[in-house]
């Protein structure tokens, strides 16, 4: 149809599509997309299948079920110290990427620009473009991928309609401090700018470190949509629930754009959530969960000729191949997948622009043997 006009002509299937096509195409290892290999919780499971026959199998409320809404304002109000209303300002999602995607319906107009850090979850800018938004990317590089805050002011204009953040990060695994969050307050402080915040992999960090939420700071809290997931939350990324949480005014906008997209999200699994949700230890250990199978990782990796950067949070960790290899990123990821059977993810596809910092994220939210294996292949890899 030479009628059709794209509205995104330069995307195509995304990364960790083709990398886990590769991946299964040479019976690879799969540390490329991010989930685990390992299941839920049985009491999960169960929670689920009595929901079902108990007759929970009907649409439920847009907005979600109460109880679940209910459940999640009591875990913010614990854990943070924030109230959030169930009524009028939670929303359950099918998923956090579609809680992100209604996010930016909801506020951004064609011409508005969005600035977001690189590198970045790749449906971010797709989904800015889509409404017609323009990305205004900032470069974030290693090793320590800081934010010169300095710099975002300078790209701040009044067509500034939004600011996304990721803390913490995918794929950098970096946290962001005090002073990160202190500096975006008083730089959206007077502008008619939205912040959202994605923060699925809040409870995910490690070494003491604390996790900030933009709900610690009224002036971001007031203008800011919060991401969270279910699927990371309780290692279910198969069943799609996520929630956003955000101000009234905010949150009736938010569900403008929800009710003709999805109306409503899996019921069922709706109710365990809520039920499994007083189960707190389940969420409050998941640092020292992943922590334990970030460092089983890291000291794999010793045996091998990758370098390994600082790993905060999220349950990625970013590897240096410069001492093996001068390829690109992306061909350098296709190699390892065919020659040694581990597929990685090319950190420059998380850049708007060409980069070559000789970096490849690696998933360890994986059972102890397939780390092991994985890390046997690569110890096998001295030049490419």
């Amino acid at each position: 149809m030479n009628f059709l006009r794209s509205k995104l002509p330069d995307t195509s299937t995304s990364i960790f599509t083709r990398m886990s096509q590769l991946a299964a195409e040479h019976k690879a290892i799969n540390l490329s997309q991010g989930f685990p290999d390992f299941d839920c919780s049985p009491k999960l499971i169960s929670l689920v299948e009595r929901a079902m026959r108990s007759g929970q199998n009907q649409y439920a409320p847009m907005a979600g079920v109460m109880a679940l809404r209910e459940q999640i304002s009591a875990k913010v109000e614990a854990t943070i110290g924030v109230a959030y209303h169930p009524e009028t300002e939670i929303t359950i999602t099918a998923g956090a990427t579609q809680a992100l995607f209604t996010a930016m319906a909801a506020v951004i107009h064609p011409g508005d620009e969005v600035i977001l850090f690189e590198p970045a979850y790749d449906a971010y800018a797709p989904s800015i473009r889509v409404f017609g938004g323009i990305p205004r990317p900032v470069a974030l590089l290693a090793p320590d991928f800081a934010i010169d805050w300095k710099a975002v002011g300078e790209l701040m204009t009044p067509r500034t309609r939004l600011i996304i953040i990721n803390s913490p990060n995918n794929p950098t695994a970096r946290v962001l401090t005090g002073a990160d969050f202190e500096q975006l307050s008083r730089i959206v402080q007077n502008r008619h700018c939205f912040v959202l915040s994605d923060e699925v992999y809040e409870h995910i960090v490690y070494d003491g470190i604390t996790h900030r939420s933009v709900m610690h700071d009224a002036e971001l809290r007031k203008r800011a949509f919060i991401v969270a997931s279910f699927g990371k939350l309780y290692h279910s990324t198969g069943w799609k629930v996520g929630y956003c949480l955000a101000p009234e005014t905010l949150t009736s906008e938010f569900r403008k754009v929800h009710q003709f997209n999805v109306f409503s999200v899996n019921t069922p699994v709706q109710h365990a959530l809520a039920g499994f949700l007083h189960l707190k230890d389940e969420y409050l250990g998941l640092g020292a969960f992943f922590q334990q199978k970030r460092d089983l990782m890291l000291d794999a990796l010793q045996a091998t000729r990758f370098g390994v950067l600082p790993c905060q949070g999220t349950y990625f960790l970013l590897a240096d191949y410069s001492s093996i290899s001068d390829l690109p990123e992306h061909v350098f990821c296709q190699e390892l997948t065919k020659q040694y059977q581990v597929a990685t993810i090319p950190v420059s596809s998380f850049y708007s622009q060409e980069t070559n910092q000789r970096l490849v994220r690696i998933c360890f939210a994986k059972q102890s043997e397939t780390m092991a294996q994985a890390a046997d292949r690569l110890a096998r890899v001295s030049q490419l």
